[in-house]
């Protein structure tokens, strides 16, 4: 990257742009002056990809798409905008054309699985008392208190939507693994890295929250990623 690119960040489900609050403040403090977090509707994923292709025709340079969680798999989707430069997977689905987040849990079903409880409406969230154990526990209990009573719920639909042409096979890619991981399966996250063909994977004994619960490293990796010459 011979410019220093925008960096676009995106959410995934069960939380929002502010998931990203710790790692925003690091890459500031590492220089990065143009920083943006998309607030995903978690409705669709050709919903969601549609308003991160929105966020990125906004910018007239580069711009290096980094996803958390589900927000993996809409970088996969709308990473073939020619604006991109690279993608940045932070414990996050990677999914090749045709298959779903979904499916991919499926093939090594996640601890947190068992404390997911749709709604009337067809919203999926995870049980709030159980927020914490599933999604952040190696945040303190009152981060997680309040990551989950502000938790933004994906229409469970969205689990089941399918990648059309994976960005990673024409970008650069970087990815973090998360050991402790109860929302991404480990292994999952293990096999979905070792496809990519990626610059560099790292590991960190973090949770599914490793954005908030190891901000230092991962702002580290995003910032390798945008130096990248």
């Amino acid at each position: 990257m011979t410019q220093t690119p925008t960096i676009i960040l995106v959410h995934g489900f069960w939380g929002g742009a502010a998931h990203w609050s710790k790692v925003i403040v690091e890459l500031k403090r590492l220089g990065h002056t143009s920083l943006k977090a998309v607030e995903l509707p978690l409705t669709s994923l050709a919903d969601d990809a549609e308003r991160t292709r929105k966020m990125i025709a906004q910018e007239s340079g580069p711009v290096l798409l980094v996803g958390h969680s589900y927000g993996g798999a809409v970088i996969t989707e709308a990473g073939n905008h020619p604006n991109v430069a690279g993608l940045v997977y932070i414990a996050a689905f990677a999914p090749d054309a045709g298959e779903s987040p979904g499916g991919i849990t499926q093939k090594n079903p996640p601890l947190g699985a068992a404390n997911l409880a749709p709604d009337s409406d067809g919203y999926l969230w995870v049980k709030q008392d159980k927020f914490h154990e599933s999604f952040c526990q190696d945040l303190t209990a009152d981060e997680g208190l309040v990551m989950g009573v502000t938790q933004k719920a994906p229409l469970a639909s969205t689990f089941g939507d399918e990648i059309t042409n994976p960005a990673w096979k024409s970008k650069h890619s970087w990815y973090q693994i998360s050991s402790d991981d109860h929302m991404i399966h480990p292994a999952n996250q293990a096999w979905m890295s070792g496809r990519l063909g990626a610059k560099k994977v790292i590991t960190l004994k973090a949770s599914h929250a490793s954005l908030a619960s190891k901000p230092v490293e991962v702002a580290a990796l995003i910032d390798e990623a945008a130096t990248y010459q």
